[in-house]
């Protein structure tokens, strides 16, 4: 049985954000610290995370996806934090002010649906946020953590989102190549 690994996201397609986002990236590194920068093009909201699904359930995925009512909706990004924590941080990520009840809102409608197709629940839940970066060490976690505390406050801009997509995610040694399967437009 063929599988892929898939997930369902928000493409961010703001410029505005993207560069908000690699001058943030940029302020990480030049602090020392040992990251794995998000490349602009693959940055995305998740949806929920599918992981490795059997390619016969695509369709499904897609039948579902396309239950999905949603009209197009403004998301506005402000502030920095880490997971798990700035203790022990293993992905860093940029925060949303805007747009989180709609993004619940479709993030819900899946879920209930996937259970009836057998797909377990979303262990850690929806939490709207944006990835930007993952952690390779602990070098310098103190100034990242500072950082951090230091943007909280900061606005990266805003979009509107118009559609929600299937991706595919290819691993590869220079990281994922994500490719759009489906998309449902409001």
């Amino acid at each position: 049985m063929e599988k892929i690994r898939a997930f369902i996201a928000v493409d961010i397609e703001s410029e505005e954000f993207r560069s908000q986002i690699l001058e943030l990236q940029k302020r990480i590194i030049d602090i020392g610290a040992d990251i794995k920068p998000v490349v602009p093009e693959n940055i995305h909201l998740t949806l929920r995370f599918l992981g490795e699904i059997e390619t016969t359930l695509m369709e499904k995925i897609v039948d579902i996806m396309k239950l999905v009512e949603f009209q197009p909706f403004e998301i506005q990004f402000k502030g920095a934090g880490a997971f798990p924590s700035t203790k022990k941080i293993n992905v860093i990520w940029v925060g949303l002010i805007l747009g989180q009840e709609e993004l619940s809102r479709i993030s819900r409608s899946l879920e209930s649906q996937f259970r009836k197709l057998g797909i377990s629940e979303d262990k850690k839940g929806f939490s709207p946020h944006v990835t930007i970066a993952r952690v390779r060490s602990g070098r310098n976690r103190d100034a990242i953590a500072d950082l951090l505390y230091k943007s909280k406050e900061k606005a990266y801009g805003s979009m509107i989102a118009q559609a929600i997509r299937l991706k595919k995610s290819v691993l590869t040694p220079q990281g994922p190549i994500y490719s759009t399967i489906f998309e449902v437009k409001s």
